[in-house]
């Protein structure tokens, strides 16, 4: 399961998919222009969402 840490407050966190109730991993989405984007995945259903964001900033995956 990938954690998603803070690096301002160190809050963290551990997401899993409602609609499959796996662990998400951590992914890259690669867009049309060539940029990166960290998101969650879930291995089941492919499904994806933003990866988290504290403080104003995104969190890092430590995993």
């Amino acid at each position: 399961m990938a954690t998603y840490e803070c690096n301002n407050c160190g809050m963290a966190v551990n997401a899993s998919c409602a609609k499959c109730d796996q662990p998400l991993v951590d992914d890259l989405l690669r867009l049309d222009d060539g940029t990166t984007i960290q998101i969650s995945k879930c291995p089941e259903c492919e499904g994806k969402i933003k990866s988290p964001s504290c403080c104003g900033i995104e969190m890092v995956c430590n995993n």
